[in-house]
């Protein structure tokens, strides 16, 4: 990067993207989590201000304190466990109704399995998938009360439904 022009936010992530991911899985359970984390810290660094890069005096020293930011609010929500087993069995009960009316399957069996592929899933997206489908909330709301943007809410719920769709599929 020259002196004459500034650095954008874009730029400095492409360069510090892969140390920023490495900071990140060394520091969470979950690779989705690490991703997640580097997309949300470009999407603060986007919101911070339209100077980009260049407005601030050590850029990669502040890229690397939203990181560690970040970090400290992941911990923090691993910790809150927003749901509860009574959370997770409406999910369940919701999720395993058949799809299609030529469903042979037993449902019971298909709860239990659909159970134990929710269970693997991300704290976060678990979470997500409740207030969801349970609460009936929107986007926006669960973004609000997770400290996420709406579009990770979205990344969550596709995330979890295509894993349940496709370890359900295995059993099919």
């Amino acid at each position: 990067m020259s002196a004459e022009t500034p650095p954008s936010w874009a730029r400095l992530l492409a360069d510090k993207g892969p140390s920023l991911a490495n900071y990140f899985l060394r520091r969470v359970a979950h690779r989705w989590d690490a991703q997640d984390l580097v997309q949300e810290v470009y999407l603060r660094l986007l919101r911070s201000g339209d100077a980009g890069a260049g407005a601030v005096r050590n850029p990669e020293a502040y890229l690397f304190a939203v990181a560690a930011n970040l970090v400290k609010e992941h911990a923090q929500m691993q910790q809150r466990a927003p749901i509860s087993s009574e959370g997770l069995e409406e999910v369940i009960e919701r999720l395993a109704t058949p799809c299609h009316a030529g469903a042979d399957v037993d449902r019971t069996l298909r709860r239990q399995r659909l159970a134990t592929l929710i269970g693997r899933l991300s704290p976060k997206c678990r979470a997500v998938l409740v207030m969801h489908y349970r609460d009936d909330l929107s986007y926006k709301e669960i973004g609000e009360q997770l400290s996420i943007s709406s579009s990770m809410v979205k990344k969550y719920i596709v995330k979890g439904l295509a894993a349940c769709r496709q370890g359900m599929a295995r059993y099919e």
